[in-house]
């Protein structure tokens, strides 16, 4: 051990001050005082123990960002007070400092998790050095780790992918109105992820070990929604035979998430304000009011607004429902995320088929960002289920897209059958524009009717009499 008093610290205690602590652990005095005066000759706070425990015991009370720890203490040996700190933090950096300075030794300190391995007597001026080195590390690490985080919560929310300007934005609000208690709406077209949105902003608040309960307020009729969002008691109609609990009861200290919010009648849109000013409702039929503490996510794709001014929708419930608003891009208008995207949902599906990943073509790549994407984020995972399950290499290439995402000729009759009439020609171009509406929305018939703006029925008519498939989707994520 050389002169404590020796080689200085090149920086000077004011411009070091609370750069850190160090722990010294070590039996004898002489040596923890000297190691002492150089750590706060750098600017360290010092904290010292004369044996192992008296060392464990002040690391489970204080934060620490390195140990020095002697080889040899009188009550434990020191790689077993190694082990025992690396066991409490796997991070924290930790310098061994020894008479015994065999190479034996060293080996074993370094296996066993030290960063340094340093023998007496020592070089106050590399000590210090190394000190100043383990503790940079370990905090560009840490820091590292976190910026990891944060990116990855930045360019990505559940299954949200974006690092568009658009999207980050959305990220940045997610994030800011998540831990509070406020109403959200959430407006965007259809497929652009609205319902991912709503878990997103639940599984990062108070609320997350709660029930998230998603509930499409726009495809029951009115009696049925009612009964479904605030329960309803024995006989309150003809059907019920018992007492039932709504979704708002089974959401209580959750979140609630009303998708299509645009489409709920006028008599449901008076019960929804008064739960949302009053937190208290009724079950149908019955007479006991029931309070809730339920956090209310609502989402549309249509204009909350015009609707308010063409009198389909309450302007008092619309200022309770629009606290905050999230604006959700259509995907044409972040084309930068289409790879990403693309990529993920091909990971998914190449996962689910048990296919070996495969990659994406030039040829797919040039025709996924050249389409317009009017069926948004789901037409995107549409295309890329469909090409994973069709293909038969490790490469998806644009042929295994939908016509019109491959610029296939969407009228290939006329070639194949030139005596084909206009009535046959029009029948199959009716067939491949209905199936390809159906492909877009999941095969959601209620959505690709109002997306023609046909009813419903005049849309399940027209399916059977072109003999089209309706395929029946797996269970989903609603976007």
């Amino acid at each position: 051990m050389s002169d404590s008093s020796a080689l200085k610290s090149p920086l000077p205690p004011a411009e070091t001050a609370r750069v850190g602590r160090v722990l010294i652990i070590d039996d004898e005095a002489a040596i923890r005082e000297s190691l002492q005066f150089l750590m706060e000759d750098d600017g360290y706070e010092v904290v010292t123990a004369q044996d192992g425990e008296e060392g464990l015991a002040k690391l489970d009370s204080l934060t620490v960002d390195l140990v020095l720890l002697d080889f040899q203490l009188p009550d434990r040996n020191g790689l077993e007070i190694l082990r025992d700190i690396r066991e409490r933090d796997p991070e924290l950096a930790v310098i061994m400092i020894t008479a015994y300075g065999t190479p034996e030794n060293a080996v074993a300190a370094i296996k066993g998790g030290a960063v340094n391995f340093i023998a007496k007597p020592w070089t106050n001026e590399k000590l210090q050095a190394d000190v100043r080195a383990a503790i940079g590390r370990k905090r560009a690490e840490q820091e590292n780790i976190q910026l990891k985080r944060q990116l990855k919560q930045r360019y990505s929310f559940e299954n949200i992918i974006g690092k568009s300007e658009q999207m980050l934005r959305v990220f940045d609000l997610v994030s800011q109105v998540a831990p509070s208690r406020s109403t959200i709406l959430v407006q965007g077209e259809s497929g652009t992820g609205k319902e991912l949105i709503a878990k997103a902003i639940h599984n990062t608040s108070p609320r997350k070990d709660r029930p998230f309960v998603p509930v499409n307020t726009g495809s029951m009729p009115t009696d049925l929604l009612e009964s479904t969002l605030f329960g309803h008691v024995k006989g309150a109609f003809t059907s019920a035979i018992s007492s039932k609990k709504g979704l708002f009861e089974l959401a209580d200290r959750g979140t609630i998430f009303l998708d299509e919010i645009g489409n709920m009648s006028s008599e449901t849109q008076a019960k929804l304000l008064r739960v949302l000013q009053d937190k208290r409702f009724m079950h149908l039929g019955g007479m006991q009011e029931i309070q809730v503490d339920v956090r209310v996510i609502a989402a549309t794709n249509s204009d909350l607004r015009q609707a308010v001014k063409d009198g389909r929708f309450r302007e008092d419930l619309y200022y309770r429902l629009n606290v905050i608003t999230i604006e959700l891009p259509p995907l044409r208008n972040r084309k930068e995320d289409i790879p990403a995207l693309a990529l993920h949902f091909l990971k998914k599906y190449c996962a689910e088929n048990d296919r070996a990943l495969a990659t994406l073509g030039t040829d797919a790549l040039r025709a996924l960002m050249d389409h317009s994407w009017p069926g948004n984020v789901r037409e995107l995972e549409n295309a890329i289920e469909r090409a994973v399950v069709l293909s038969n290499g490790p490469v998806i290439t644009a042929d295994l897209f939908p016509d019109e995402l491959a610029g296939r000729d969407t009228l290939p009759l006329i070639a194949s059958r030139p005596d084909a009439s206009l009535f046959d020609i029009m029948e199959d171009c009716e067939r491949r524009v209905i199936s390809s509406m159906l492909e877009r929305c999941g095969w959601n018939q209620t959505e690709a009717a109002e997306r023609f703006h046909v009813p419903l029925s005049t849309l399940n008519q027209k399916i059977k009499r072109l003999n089209i498939e309706v395929k029946r989707r797996g269970q989903r994520d609603n976007a």
